[in-house]
Formats: structure tokens, sequence, C-alpha cells
């Protein structure tokens, strides 16, 4: 419960209203308790997910067990049942919702959260399983339907010459010792083993391995084109996204988990103010059969990384570039921008899965769309020689436009934060830091050239500082309350400029780059690399045969030579050209692809 500051709230006078004086303070200790509010729900927030998280701990353990007892127990009988998840399911049951400030919203599930499914020393079907567990039938078929990676994966691992639809048939060529299969009419040529070549036959049926893979590690991050898509989950993991995956990554056990709901490219991600509901929002797509996959935006469970709602098929066009929270209701509305012509802003009641407006918001690139903490109906969006200012009022939006009047107008407004008073902070392309105060659309303060070059990046902390992140000239500034200069790193240049800037424990951040680097560190003590991927294609990969190593190369000109025990490269190179393929041979790494010699130490 939030206290009440001590001291008078009303002055009393001669007439019946306050003073000029009287009401600023009463602006200011409303204020004051609404930021105490926002701070123990925030707590409530992060014990809940902490207690999620040891839930799903717990669950796998029992799950181990289990599976260990059922082994050694006489056949025919049961083996015991473990009753320590009920009674936790029920504990976590028991905790507070965060209730929203009007009293209304949809009830939060809590409970019950399933073992994921590529947790690491778990079933690989309880993926399945968790679905099921937090799904009606008929959402699960619906979803099912939704989702053509469920169709495509299976059909995919049948190697047969047969045409299944407008696939192309599998080639064999025993000249070559290969077989050539078509991906999305892509031939991918793969070499047959030498000790298997002479017996090799396309109509041999082999058995099917009594092991199945599943996913285990995730290089890479996507940082070179996408904004504000790393933050830190209060289970102590990093949330991020490449490809088609999103990856929860804890660092300090050194572990993984994935959520692969999407069927192409994810580019934007938001996080619930519950700190457990993730929204990703994803490309349109095609699959093998050159069948359309509409851009969409998945809700999904972190801890469970089962999936909550679906939205947008058919409405989105291109992509969804941007998504958002609501924060101050309970967090029960979700904003999202499309790359459509008119870049579509859209406001969806995502827990009953319908659209509650849309409205053009610009024939420009929009980068950021976010709604203010403090107040449910005010939403901002800017990109590309704009920002507006958004009221959702009576199923409608309205918008002012962002003044700069004396200031010069940025060519783009690249990122957006909020202070805890409830004022905006924006950086642009110019390297200009502009604050606007709450509730209007003009600048009250700024600060010019923090960066040289765009300012990429921002991030409020805790303790009432701002950090922002430079593309140019690669700085993280940490910024007084006053907005005076306290500290400043460079990041070194092999990892790129700033991209987006998230706050860790104690003074610890998290830096995603444009060169698809994460790195760890403060602006104390510098940052050091944590995740590292390519900038382009990746095209060529090989492993090493007898230690846990591979190599990767791609149009980027670099080599990475990779431990699969660490997760980290072991060496890098930059060579002359874009690389299609590497090999190794005689105990060396030979680059194929660009023709060049290997450079020196390229072992």
């Amino acid at each position: 419960m939030g206290v009440i500051p001590e001291g008078p709230l009303w002055v009393s006078g001669s007439d019946d209203n306050l003073s000029g004086t009287s009401g600023m303070e009463v602006d200011d200790r409303v204020s004051a308790l609404e930021q105490r509010l926002q701070l123990q729900e925030d707590e409530l927030a992060v014990l809940k997910a902490a207690l999620a998280d040891a839930l799903r701990r717990l669950r796998a353990c029992e799950e181990q067990g289990a599976a260990l007892r059922a082994r050694g127990t006489p056949k025919g009988r049961a083996p015991p049942r473990l009753g320590t998840t009920a009674s936790v399911c029920q504990l976590l049951k028991g905790l507070p919702t965060r209730t929203p400030l009007n009293g209304s919203g949809p009830p939060r599930r809590v409970g019950g959260y399933a073992t994921s499914p590529s947790s690491p020393k778990k079933e690989a079907t309880s993926g399945r399983s968790s679905v099921r567990r937090y799904l009606s039938p008929e959402r699960l078929a619906s979803v099912r339907r939704e989702d053509p990676r469920s169709r495509t994966t299976s059909s995919s691992s049948n190697c047969s010459a047969k045409k299944e639809g407008k696939t192309k048939e599998v080639i064999f060529s025993v000249e070559d010792g290969s077989v050539k299969m078509f991906l999305r009419g892509r031939p991918v040529p793969m070499m047959i083993p030498d000790e298997l070549a002479p017996t090799y036959s396309l109509d041999t049926r082999s058995e099917l391995p009594s092991c199945r893979l599943k996913l285990d590690w995730v290089y890479g991050y996507r940082g070179r084109d996408c904004r504000a898509n790393l933050y830190l989950l209060p289970t102590g993991e990093i949330v991020y996204f490449v490809a088609s995956v999103a990856v929860l990554y804890s660092v300090e056990e050194q572990r993984q988990r994935h959520y692969l709901g999407h069927n192409d490219d994810i580019k934007c991600l938001a996080i619930h103010p519950d700190m457990v509901t993730i929204a990703t929002g994803q490309v349109a797509g095609t699959t093998k059969e050159g069948k359309p996959l509409p851009p969409h935006v998945r809700i999904w469970d972190s801890v469970s990384l089962s999936t909550l709602h679906v939205l947008g098929l058919g409405v989105f066009d291109r992509a969804v570039c941007c998504v958002g929270f609501s924060k101050s209701n309970g967090g029960n509305l979700l904003c999202a921008v499309d790359e459509s012509n008119d870049h579509m802003l859209s406001v969806w009641d995502w827990a009953k899965e319908t659209k509650v407006v849309d409205v053009k918001c610009s024939n420009e690139a929009v980068l950021v769309a976010t709604f203010h903490p403090t107040d449910p109906t005010v939403l901002i969006t800017c990109g590309k020689s704009h920002i507006y200012f958004w009221t959702l009022e009576g199923g409608s939006l309205s918008k002012r436009q962002g003044l700069f009047e004396k200031h010069e107008k940025p060519k783009y407004v690249l990122c957006v934060t909020f202070l805890e008073g409830g004022d905006v902070v924006t950086g642009d392309s110019g390297g200009n830091l502009y604050v606007w105060g709450k509730g209007g659309n003009r600048i009250t303060q700024a600060v010019l050239g923090a960066h040289d070059g765009g300012v990429f990046g921002l991030c409020a902390l805790r303790d009432g500082t701002l950090v922002s992140g430079g593309g140019r000239d690669r700085r993280v500034v940490l910024w007084g309350s006053d907005y005076s200069k306290l500290q400043e790193v460079e990041v070194p240049e092999d990892f790129g400029p700033v991209r987006t800037v998230a706050e860790g424990h104690g003074d610890t951040l998290y830096v995603g780059t444009t060169r698809n680097s994460i790195l760890q560190g403060s602006v104390h003590t510098g940052f050091s690399l944590l995740v590292q991927g390519h900038v382009e294609e990746l095209w060529g990969l090989a492993t090493h045969p007898s230690r846990a190593q591979f190599v990767t190369c791609g149009q980027d000109k670099l080599v990475h030579l990779w431990s699969s025990d660490s997760h980290q490269p072991l060496w890098s190179r930059i060579i002359e050209v874009e690389s299609r393929s590497v090999t190794q041979a005689g105990g060396q790494w030979h680059d194929l692809g660009s023709l060049q010699p290997p450079p020196p130490g390229f072992k």
C-alpha cells in the first residue's frame, strides 16, 4: 500500500479555491503517490514472475524424477505422484494481481505454468502439452490452422522423390555423390558420406532415429534494422530475437530457452507490465509451397512459452514493425503499426483478440509506437520527420503533431523514453535530446549535440538518471536528472554503433548494437561481448570432425570459428570478399566460396 506523505494536503483560506502554490503541491503529492504505487506494482510483478519461474523449474525436476522412477518401477505398479506442484500453484494463485487503476481489465492467469519445450533437460514433447494445457480445444484448433509451420514441419522431414504440390523432386547424383533438395525454390545440395555413397538410394527407407533433435542454442541477435528489442526479465533472462526465434537467455546460468511460435522473421517485441507476457510481431512470408503467411502479432507467456493469443491475421500488411502494451490500466491494450504505405496504427484488446480502432499513422517510416506509462489514453509514435501524440477517446484516435518551434526539425526521431514525472524524452538523427512536458506537444528542455550523429537508444534508469546510446560516435552516456553529463564510455568499433540500451541489475546495462552484437557492462567499467552474430546473410557453415567447433562465413566478409561448448567465437577474421562456403581439410579451414587464400592464423 502507498503511504500518504506527511504534512497538510489542503490549504484553508477565505475562498473555496486552492491557490496556485497549493495546487502545485497537490499535483506534486499525487505524482509522488503515483510513482510509489508504480514501484510497488513493479515489485509485485517481479515477485510473481520469480515465483512462476521457480514453479517452472520445480515442475521440470518433478518430471525428471517421475521419469526416473517410472523406469525403475515394477511393471503394473504406477509411480508415486508428487503434490508439490499443486501446492505451489495454489500459492502462486494467491498472489495479488496487478489491479488496473479503473478497476477493470481482464484477469491474469498466474498459476499452473507448463514446462518449457526448449529448456535444457526437458522432454521434447513438453511444448505441445503446454499449449494444450493453456488453450481450449477450439482455440488450439484455430492456432493450428493459423500456423502453417505445424503443417510444413512434418512434411519437410519426409525425404522422398515425390512431388507435393509445387515442391520439386529430390535429385540424387551418383557422379557427384550428392542429394539436391529444393527449399522454397532454391536448390540445396548435400554431400553423401563416402561410406554410404556406394549403396545409397532414394528408395531405401530408413528407420527413424530413437532420439529427436531440439533447439539448444541460437547464435546472433537482430540489431541491424530493428529497435527496442532487448529487455531484462525478472527471472534474470534477457529476451531478444533473431530470425523467427525469440530468445530468453540466462547469462548467469548460460542457458537459453526459445519461443518458436513464429513462422517468419520477428521484427518487434514488447513486454507487458506484468513482466511475464510478451508480444512479438513478424513479417509476411511464404510457405515452401508458395502460400502466403500473413504478418501478425503473437502474445505469449515467457515462463511456459505457450501462445496465448494471435492478433491481426489478414489485417496487417507486409510486416508488423512496432508493438507496445498499455501500462497504467493493467496492460489490457496493445498498439501495433504495420509497414503498409499508410503505416496503419491499430489498438487492440489483446485478451479478447479484438481491434478497438485503427487509423493511418504516417506516409513515412514509423520507428516507435508506445503508450504513455501513466495515461492509457495517450500514445506516441515517431519516425521519419515526425512525432505524434495520440489520444484514444470513444473508440477513435486523434493526434497532435510535436512542435519543434525554435529548434531544428530532425530528419528522424529515433527513440523515446519516459521520465518518472511523465515527461517524454526523444533522441533524433541530429544527436539531440528533447524533453516534452507531460500532456503537451512542445519541447520544454533540450540537450543539443548530445551525440555526434544519431541517438539510437534511450533508457530511463530506476534512480532517475538517463542513458543514451549513440550511432556514429558509439558512445553510451549517463545523464543526471538535470541533464548534465555524468559519465560516458565508448563501445569498441568491432561491435558497431549502439542500437538499444536495457537496464540490468545494479548498474549493469545491456547494449544491442547495429552489428548484431549484445554487450554487457556499465558506463563505469566498460562493456564486454555477450552475444555475437554475422552482420549480413550467413552462407557457409562447416563443423570440425573431432572438436566441438564449427566455422561460419557470409556476405559480411567475416569468418568466425565458434566453440559449441562456450557458444562464443574462438577467433574472427575479416577477408577481402564475401564468402559463400567453407570447409575443413588437412587441419585447416578453407574459404571456398570466395576463392581467396586463408588469412594468417586461419586454422
